[in-house]
């Protein structure tokens, strides 16, 4: 499974690439606003960073806009994903791009009819948002499944990029469906190296070697 980082903190994505963690990284307009940067400045940074895909959104609502946008945004570097929402118009808009050889995120998707409407329409990935459906009562990893048995009845080639990553176990259940990829914000990426029984062992391990008065250098 590859690992995105859902940020634009550009402290946060190198110390997780340093750990060979970051196969990619994901924004949107609420990240941008949130690292108080300009856009085309902190996404450059961020592509020169990292060697994976970098999805980079646009604000427009219209195809045409949407298109214009978009084509601005791959001008930044060669290993942007163009991040295009779940309308009419943004399909319109990653068809383009897809034609033209780049790569598309289409995001906000939250049933599996629009999963396969983003795969017809070319998309290198496909963004199903599972915190927001468990905060309305339905179930996000569902769709995680359903997606990932049509794709696979079809040979679809879009990546299922499992995303609005909330928890470990959400982390965990996508691995388990067959997710290709999860975007999640660096604290919930940091939190899965986390577990009691590890700290309560180590704890006792360093306890017991105090008592022996070695070192090792």
């Amino acid at each position: 499974m590859k690992f995105f980082v859902d940020t634009a903190e550009i402290d946060a994505i190198a110390e997780l690439n340093d750990l060979g963690m970051v196969d990619g990284v994901t924004t949107n307009p609420s990240l941008i606003m949130k690292s108080g940067r300009d856009i085309i400045e902190v996404t450059k940074e961020i592509c020169a960073l990292v060697d994976g895909p970098v999805s980079a959104e646009v604000v427009a609502t219209e195809a045409d806009a949407m298109i214009e946008e978009g084509l601005k945004l791959a001008e930044i570097a060669e290993n942007i994903a163009i991040k295009v929402p779940l309308t009419w118009a943004g399909l319109k808009a990653c068809k383009a791009f897809s034609e033209r050889g780049h790569m598309v995120n289409v995001t906000l998707c939250f049933s599996a009819n629009q999963a396969l409407l983003a795969a017809k329409a070319g998309a290198s990935f496909i963004s199903p948002f599972i915190g927001r459906l468990d905060d309305v009562n339905l179930d996000g990893m569902e769709l995680i499944s359903d997606i990932r048995q049509i794709y696979d009845n079809y040979d679809f080639q879009t990546e299922i990029l499992a995303a609005s990553i909330r928890t470990v176990n959400h982390v965990t259940e996508s691995a388990l469906i067959g997710a290709d990829v999860i975007t999640a914000p660096p604290g919930v990426i940091k939190k899965l190296a986390d577990h009691p029984l590890t700290d309560k062992g180590l704890e006792a391990f360093l306890a017991d070697w105090a008592k022996t008065g070695q070192k090792i250098v």
